[in-house]
């Protein structure tokens, strides 16, 4: 609740609290991923040139991340693995330490599983003594068979695959593995990183996506982008191809067992920080400036930083992504300030506030459903149907092309 303090305006308002919910929330999403692309873009990157690189898995092997979460996290140690040998192969040293900081993202275009990696690395690595150097750009097809090399071995001995299936898709032509490294972030480009990690961290669900809720429940999801792509059948296992398009129509039910899939399990890390921007090295490199300076400082500059940042969240994220102020009074333009914080449980708390205000509606509890009209009116609707004879539903059509307002009128 924020108030103005200024005695001819006195103007109160209520403001949402955060339900601090991960990958659910857009809302409350998009503050973590603000606060991490802040962090990452100006506590973390060191001012060398960063590349990011996308690594993704065949469908063959993506259904197991799905069941055991816990796969997730060793797929990201498993591309930290492979990167830092291909660096250091590269610059023809073992005593040299890349960073990496990788995003675990679950989601594709469409609400279907699509677990992959996008990783940012530095342009080179850095010596014990802290020298950096540089690097020039990965051989794809080489990094390629390592990615797949570790993931098949990763997988084997997880004992989630025999080795009888790593022989036959081995002998694909498309192996379904793949490694990018277009998006290039030349040195001191905090803006670039800071968009890139919001990217990478962004919340899977999009309202500005759902399209339509018809009457019966179905809902239609768009895609990010507007070309029809072969997305997976969600009535399927999610093997085979579907039919080209750009949105997905679902059941209720069906929507809402894909759009909670995306959430992860409590506790676990979706961004990780290995080599040079682990949260280890960057300890120990703090330490050995403050031996070194002879002085132990109060705080560090980085660390005062972000915890300024941190207790200026609310208002200062709210202002960053709508550009309104939220502490701005809307009668008289002064500045407001929190008076108080109401959360659960306090009922009684809440209940004489909102009655306070005029804004309490008692409402006497409803009784349980009749369960006898229920069964009659389920008996009466489908008492003259045949679930045996196929209905023009049920038949196969052609598909035509349609205008999309025609398209949504028709839910």
């Amino acid at each position: 609740m924020v108030a103005n303090p200024i005695d001819f305006c006195q103007h109160e308002m209520f403001v949402a609290f955060s339900c601090k919910q991960r990958c659910t929330c857009p809302s409350c999403h998009q503050k973590r991923t603000l606060l991490t692309s802040l962090h990452v873009a100006e506590d973390l990157c060191l001012p060398v040139a960063h590349r990011q690189v996308v690594l993704t898995i065949p469908k063959r092997l993506r259904v197991h991340t799905r069941f055991d979460r816990g796969l997730l996290g060793k797929l990201s140690s498993c591309a930290w693995t492979c990167l830092q040998a291909e660096v250091r192969r590269m610059l023809g040293r073992d005593d040299v330490v890349p960073g990496m900081i990788g995003a675990i993202q679950t989601h594709g275009a469409l609400l279907h599983w699509h677990p992959h990696l996008h990783v940012l690395i530095p342009c080179g690595a850095w010596t014990a003594e802290g020298e950096f150097l540089e690097l020039p750009e990965f051989d794809l097809e080489r990094l390629q068979v390592a990615w797949q090399d570790a993931v098949f071995e990763w997988y084997l001995a997880e004992e989630k695959i025999e080795p009888e299936v790593v022989e036959n898709m081995r002998s694909w032509p498309h192996s379904g593995f793949s490694v990018d490294q277009s998006v290039f972030l030349p040195a001191g480009d905090a803006a670039g990183i800071e968009r890139l990690i919001q990217y990478v961290t962004r919340c899977p669900f999009s309202l500005s996506r759902l399209v339509k809720v018809s009457d019966t429940g179905q809902v239609i999801y768009q895609s990010e982008k507007q070309a029809c792509r072969a997305f997976p059948d969600p009535k399927g296992d999610g093997m085979q191809a579907g039919v080209p398009r750009n949105f997905q129509i679902l059941e209720p039910l069906d929507f809402l067992a894909e759009f909670t899939q995306y959430i992860p399990p409590k506790g676990s890390h979706l961004i990780r920080y290995y080599g040079w921007y682990s949260n280890k090295s960057r300890g120990l490199r703090k330490k050995a400036v403050v031996v070194a300076s002879a002085e132990a400082p109060a705080e560090l500059p980085a660390a005062q930083a972000a915890s300024q940042r941190s207790s200026q969240a609310w208002a200062m994220l709210i202002q960053r992504v709508y550009e309104v102020d939220p502490l701005c009074c809307p009668e008289c333009g002064g500045q407001m300030k929190v008076v108080s914080f109401i959360e659960p449980p306090q009922t009684d708390v809440i209940e004489a506030i909102l009655k306070h205000c005029g804004l309490w509606e008692s409402r006497s509890p409803r009784g349980p459903p009749d369960v006898h009209e229920l069964v009659l009116e389920l008996d009466a609707t489908y008492s003259g149907h045949s679930f045996d004879a196929p209905t023009e539903a049920d038949e196969s059509h052609e598909l035509t092309y349609v205008e999309i307002d025609t398209f949504l009128a028709s839910f």
